[in-house]
């Protein structure tokens, strides 16, 4: 990406092609990733599950126990759409992947009713 302008525009294309989720929801996944790298010491590559671990510390420092409501106002209802934000960031050339990496690698890592909300802690 060239600047933050670009960033936005293509990520306006993507929700354009893809309206399941909120440009927020994008920009939420791009600084989650970011947190991630930062916590795990790592400027490459960061398999699914990890990110999605990432995404839900990042979400409960973020917004605490209004994380779920947050993602459900952006379109996100469980782990696996992390994967349909992050695939459709690849696929549009925003973000990377190895061979390795698939849409199951976000599936049903954990339950938002129950981190968000259950477990939650103050």
């Amino acid at each position: 990406m060239k600047s933050k302008e670009d960033l936005i525009s293509v990520l306006n294309r993507i929700c354009q092609k893809d309206s399941r989720y909120k440009i927020d929801a994008y920009s939420f996944v791009l600084a989650a990733l970011n947190a991630t790298m930062e916590a795990l010491e790592r400027s490459g590559h960061v398999s699914g599950q990890e990110l999605t671990h990432g995404i839900k510390g990042f979400a409960i420092r973020e917004y605490g126990r209004m994380a779920r409501t947050v993602f459900e106002h952006w379109g996100i209802k469980a782990t696996e759409d992390f994967g349909h934000i992050v695939f459709n960031m690849v696929e549009a050339g925003v973000l990377g992947k190895t061979e390795s990496d698939s849409i199951d690698d976000f599936k049903e890592v954990f339950d938002f009713k129950k981190v968000f909300e259950d477990e939650y802690s103050f």
